[in-house]
């Protein structure tokens, strides 16, 4: 073996889409249809409400927990419908209301396409364990019709050899049971408002602002502007303003999850306008403060459909969760990874704003990033298309441990590694000059061919314990000595060096 390679231990493990993973989503329809059917239910004698629903709880009460609560939250969502045909919504029996639900609730494999991109963390809870095990959650980019993307997790047990216990996997997904709209400050929101503004021609967006107050929440600001959208004087600069601003303010919420649920049952979907399209690659990182406080704090892309939007989304406890957006001059790209603490007082973000070379950046505020300074760009013929992270920074005795992923010729993705000064992130002590891993004739096949790609890597045993997905279609893991890996990379920059 070239004293360069490290071998790579692939693990007989696979993480596969399952189909049969499901969630019950609201279903948008017309107006006029919405009406039609409210009143063809409303129609119905009460009998046949009563077998009907019967019937549709037999059929869906096993694939959903508490299915009637979800029929009556989307009906729930049809108070605009019932003000057009003059019915009281108080006046409907329950059977009513949950039948009417039914007619607009679909069910939504949220994997059926892709299971993919994973990361690793180390789970809050760490007791009733073995010697040298831990307990672990991967997290996974979902994919199902239309690809829309979703995060969704996996809880297991990494063992004294390295293997992996699954926890059982939960069949009764559910979205989160509430979602909690932002506090918005005024400075902020108009700083944040005129980044995501790329033209020039649109009118000023004072005659909202001049309706808020230094602070407000997300309804005061929707009911602000509803009535500047039914104003008949709004011109079409206005309108613009206005929906941009809709876009900007969804994109910042929380949302928490049933304490009964297993963690394989939580489903991140998207919830707002700036991700309707999907939640893609988080990157997940245990996070430790300067106060020694831990939290978990997660990168992805969402995507609206046109556009792409950096956020972040932090958590304790993996039930409730923080969203908000990433802002700033280089908040532009994919795949930004944080640190796991910070460096000389500030946090520490890897980012890639040009789409080809690895950036770093450094900030006092976790959402606000301004400035990044290149520090590694694509040299060997396997990278020469673009190189980037493939989840946060690993620290280690010897220094940061970066994995990369890199694009070669024919579009193939392979992973990489480097490593950077603990105290000076900036500065490369070694890199690999050969991929440490690249897919085999197994790995190559799938939805999108020949790419292995990795969005987060977790230090077990004195191994890295590395997750990644083949080919965007199923996700596995392979395990690295930890002190071979060290040794060649630092091996690696003497030889450089010379």
């Amino acid at each position: 073996m070239n004293s360069m390679q490290v071998y790579v231990n692939r693990k007989q493990f696979l993480f596969s889409p399952d189909p049969s993973r499901i969630i019950a989503r609201f279903l948008h329809l017309s107006d006029e249809r919405s009406a039609d059917i409210i009143r063809n239910v409303l129609a119905m004698p009460k009998e046949e409400v009563n077998i009907a629903l019967s019937q549709l709880l037999r059929g869906y009460s096993r694939r959903h927990r508490n299915i009637s609560r979800i029929f009556e939250n989307h009906f729930a969502r049809l108070s605009p419908i019932f003000d057009t045909i003059e019915v009281n919504e108080e006046d409907l029996s329950i059977p009513q209301k949950a039948l009417i639900g039914s007619y607009f609730t679909m069910e939504y494999s949220i994997e059926s396409a892709a299971f993919f991109n994973p990361s690793v963390v180390e789970d809050p809870d760490q007791s009733g364990l073995r010697t040298n095990e831990k307990r672990v959650i991967f997290s996974f980019r979902a994919t199902g019709e239309g690809h829309i993307s979703s995060i969704v997790f996996r809880s297991g047990i990494i063992d004294r050899n390295n293997d992996l216990i699954i926890e059982p996997v939960g069949k009764m997904l559910a979205e989160a049971d509430k979602i909690i709209r932002n506090v918005y400050e005024k400075k902020t929101f108009k700083e944040k408002l005129s980044k995501t503004n790329d033209r020039h021609d649109l009118i000023s967006p004072d005659f909202i602002f001049d309706k808020l107050q230094d602070t407000f929440t997300y309804g005061e600001l929707m009911k602000n502007l509803a009535i500047e959208i039914n104003n008949p004087s709004i011109n079409e600069g206005q309108i613009k303003i206005i929906n941009q601003m809709m876009w900007l303010a969804s994109s910042h919420y929380e949302i928490n999850f049933s304490i009964d649920s297993a963690i394989s049952e939580r489903v991140i979907f998207p919830v707002s306008a700036t991700e309707q399209k999907g939640i893609e690659d988080a990157r997940f990182v245990k996070f430790t403060d300067d106060n020694g406080e831990i939290i978990y704090y997660g990168t992805y892309t969402a995507y609206d459909g046109i556009t792409i939007m950096p956020k972040l989304i932090s958590t304790t406890d993996f039930y409730n969760f923080k969203i908000l957006p990433i802002n700033g001059e280089i908040a532009q790209n994919k795949g930004m990874a944080l640190f796991p603490r910070k460096i000389k007082g500030k946090y520490t973000m890897l980012c890639r704003i040009d789409g080809v070379n690895n950036y770093i950046a450094y900030s006092d505020s976790i959402n606000v990033w301004r400035e990044a300074k290149i520090i590694q760009q694509p040299k060997y013929p396997w990278e020469l298309v673009q190189i980037g992270n493939a989840g946060s920074p690993i620290e280690t005795e010897d220094g940061w441990l970066v994995i990369t992923h890199a694009v070669g010729p024919m579009r193939e993705y392979t992973l990489g590694a480097s490593l950077y000064e603990l105290d000076n992130p900036e500065k490369e002590i070694g890199r690999l000059t050969s991929p440490l891993m690249e897919p085999n004739e197994v790995e190559r096949e799938g939805y999108v061919p020949n790419v292995i790609y990795s969005c987060g890597s977790i230090i077990h045993n004195d191994d890295l314990i590395l997750p990644y997905a083949m080919s965007d279609h199923s996700s596995t893991y392979a395990t690295i000595n930890l002190r071979e890996l060290l040794d060649v990379l630092k091996a690696s920059g003497k030889s450089t060096q010379k």
